[in-house]
């Protein structure tokens, strides 16, 4: 049994934004055994067809039990196992409901995970996903036709009722988050055409300590054009922007994991390439922007998992070392 609370992040972000690619990753990183997700989209009220009826989008916080989930936030932060309502994407239907103890780690992802400030007091790291709408929408129609059975006609038509909602309930979630992912095609490359080759910028704002890349902008190194951090402004806030092209080198890619994982001497790095994978309709390919993205994230969740653990009644720092090893019966019960 753990003895400190669970350490949790919130992925939030639109239908198809890629929450489910990334959390992916972490629980590569991390370890299966170590790691709960739960997915907030499980908190619908309605099924499929009684949302047509009823003509509301799952994005609408009226079709979701927000109340429960909140609830459940909290008895996830204490460490507390409880009841979780199941929603199956691909039938549209409402199932038997799971039981869920929390692990170490704790994924909740989603469409409204950031909605009300009672959830948000929740969490200890909150990401959220903006990939430009062309972009989304590749992703959308990709998934949505090989995985659940529509058209692509079907997919615009829903995405184009859906309009609404996102604009008032999924976007204005932004503003909540640590850090701001956003993959982004070359201009002129067409979304479905870069593949691996999306780059990525990564907004991360003061609300958590982040680690420190200064190499990359105190011209110690040979200035890099494929990874690059700047700082700026998002919102009006200041903030880093952190900047990685698709075609990232080995070299600067492998610079930058370092530059992380020096900042947590007490845990053994994971090689790049054991993350950093998505799903291309049947194919599975790599992405080095993604898995250091997946990198930087898990960097968030470490670092407050060590602090977790030199409290008084948390395990010595020395069990840090434990997490790429093989767990205990209690941490191995499925949830």
């Amino acid at each position: 049994m753990n003895k400190h609370r669970p350490i949790i992040l919130a992925i939030v972000g639109d239908s198809a934004a890629g929450k489910s690619t990334l959390t992916n990753g972490l629980v590569q990183i991390l370890g299966a055994d170590r790691v709960t997700v739960v997915c907030t989209d499980d908190y619908h009220k309605y099924d499929r067809r009684e949302r047509a009826e009823l003509k509301i989008t799952p994005l609408h916080p009226d079709c979701n039990y927000m109340d429960v989930l909140e609830l459940h936030l909290e008895r996830l932060h204490y460490g507390q196992p409880f009841l979780k309502p199941v929603y199956e994407h691909s039938s549209g239907s409402l199932i038997r409901p799971e039981y869920v103890r929390p692990r170490e780690f704790v994924i909740v992802e989603g469409l409204l995970g950031f909605h009300s400030a009672v959830m948000r007091q929740f969490y200890d790291v909150k990401v959220f996903l903006d990939p430009p709408e062309d972009l989304r929408t590749a992703w959308k129609i990709k998934r949505d036709t090989s995985k659940r059975g529509y058209t692509a006609e079907q997919v615009l038509a829903e995405m184009k009722k859906r309009e609404e909602d996102t604009l008032k309930y999924i976007r204005p979630q932004r503003e909540h988050a640590d850090i701001v992912v956003r993959f982004h095609a070359d201009e002129g490359v067409k979304p479905e055409n870069a593949g691996p080759n999306l780059n990525v910028q990564l907004v991360l704002r003061p609300t958590i300590p982040h680690p420190d890349l200064s190499y990359l902008i105190d011209g110690t190194h040979q200035p890099s054009t494929d990874v690059r951090l700047r700082l700026g402004r998002d919102g009006g806030r200041p903030v880093d922007f952190l900047e990685i092209a698709g075609n990232v080198s080995a070299e600067n890619a492998i610079r930058l994991e370092d530059a992380i994982w020096q900042h947590l001497p007490d845990l053994r790095p994971v090689r790049e390439d054991q993350f950093g994978d998505y799903q291309d309709r049947m194919e599975v390919k790599h992405s080095h922007p993604l898995a250091l993205s997946q990198l930087l994230i898990t960097y968030h969740l470490l670092r407050k998992y060590k602090n977790l653990a030199q409290m008084p009644f948390a395990p010595p720092v020395a069990a840090l070392s434990r997490l790429q090893s093989t767990p205990s019966s209690a941490e191995n019960e499925q949830a």
